[in-house]
């Protein structure tokens, strides 16, 4: 199979179709409402198509070069090992969480080139350039497992996300003779070999947690160390030490999986009179945590501050743990406890969350929960966590 023949045959069968047929492309994953069609998203592009197009580029080490280039920066951003398409067209080689600054010069013929070369040779040249105008608007993206173990030769297998949870699929094999065979991909094949799985970003709008460490200092350097240093002898922090994930939660062709930690608490508090009671609110502390498929089972350093200012008023926190699966915004309904005057009072709050979620935990984290264990590992759900006040 040449790759002209394989890239034209692809583009003819595209725009051929009539454009308000395609739209059941992009509804086929969103169970439960339009409302969560991404506002930028193409209404013709299916994951599919991309992974063909793709395989019918006469794809070299650079172009290689260029994937493993970004997606070793997102994974050292503290994201999944991914390439956005809005990246590779407006900042080649970029990660996510870089600047946007291109690295363009740096490849000799980038992805994105390529890909308008081939379509600006086409006949219907116009039409094909707004189906990728919209492809670079995307949350479609490459997702390349261990990247950064790739030989400097190898061509890669292009496939793509099939969205009903299997754990193989068939894949487009670049060969060295400009051939494309058909074989079929599961996940080991993706640890042998250079496996490119085209699939949609769901994490990139969140910044992770060495982002925020890159940007406030008071999140540490992660592992050891005092995250905030107590100046009094009655003030502590409750801290997020490190975190394991036991198992994934989603198919392989979907990537790693983004754990996201909510806690509510009434930080700060010391109130004297029944008025300033009511002038407290909880506070909210939400993050994402991104476990790459190599790292389920690994204890991993975050040293993240949970609650700043845990006063000896606190009794219980409202605690949830997610794996983010989309879907329409939701809530979880909950209450932060505080002893004043001998009595309890609770603050109510809503954590959000989607309704496609897993739910790995949630509930009330006591004081008295939270002194017994700190320092040590507890599990909840299907992670495992060391919280430690200090």
């Amino acid at each position: 199979m040449k790759y002209e023949r394989l890239f034209k045959g692809v583009l003819c069968v595209l725009f051929a179709m009539p454009f308000m047929a395609c739209d059941k492309v992009l509804l086929e994953d969103l169970e439960d409402s339009q409302d969560q069609v991404p506002e930028n998203a193409p209404a013709f592009i299916t994951l599919e198509d991309v992974a063909k197009l793709l395989s019918g580029l006469p794809i070299g080490p650079g172009q290689m070069e260029e994937v493993r280039d970004a997606t070793v920066s997102s994974a050292g951003n503290g994201y999944d090992d991914e390439y956005r398409m809005r990246d590779l067209f407006a900042a080649p080689g970029s990660g996510v969480g870089e600047d946007g600054a291109t690295k363009a010069g740096k490849y000799s013929r980038p992805l994105r080139d390529m890909l308008r070369e081939a379509v600006m040779s086409t006949k219907a040249a116009a039409g094909y350039e707004a189906w990728l105008d919209s492809l670079a608007t995307s949350d479609v993206q490459i997702y390349w497992p261990d990247a950064s173990g790739w030989d400097g030769e190898t061509l890669p297998i292009i496939t793509f996300d099939p969205g009903d949870g299997s754990e193989r699929n068939e894949g487009y094999a670049l060969q060295p003779d400009s051939t494309v065979r058909k074989v079929m991909v599961d996940e080991q094949m993706a640890y042998d070999r250079p496996v490119w799985v085209i699939n949609r970003n769901s994490d990139a709008d969140y910044k992770s947690i060495e982002m925020r460490r890159r940007e406030d200092p008071s999140w540490g350097s992660g592992g050891g160390g005092l995250v905030v240093k107590s100046k009094a002898s009655d003030f502590k922090t409750l801290v997020l030490r490190s975190f394991k994930a036991m198992r994934q939660y989603d198919s392989w062709f979907s990537g790693g999986a983004e754990f996201f930690v909510k806690l509510a608490s009434v930080e700060d508090f010391n109130a004297s009179t029944e008025p300033e009671l009511r002038l407290y609110e909880p506070a909210i502390t939400d993050f994402m945590i991104v476990v790459r498929r190599s790292q389920v089972g690994d204890e991993l350093p975050f040293n993240a501050v949970l609650v700043s200012d845990w006063t000896e008023m606190l009794t219980s926190c409202a605690f949830m743990i997610t794996e983010d699966d989309g879907g329409t915004r939701s809530t979880w309904k909950c209450s932060a406890v505080v002893k004043w005057n001998s009595k309890n009072y609770g603050f109510e709050v809503d954590l959000p969350l989607n309704s496609r979620d897993d739910i790995v935990w949630r509930g009330s984290l006591t004081r008295s929960y939270v002194e017994k264990y700190s320092g040590r590992q507890v599990r909840f759900g299907d992670v495992e966590l060391v919280l430690e006040l200090i």
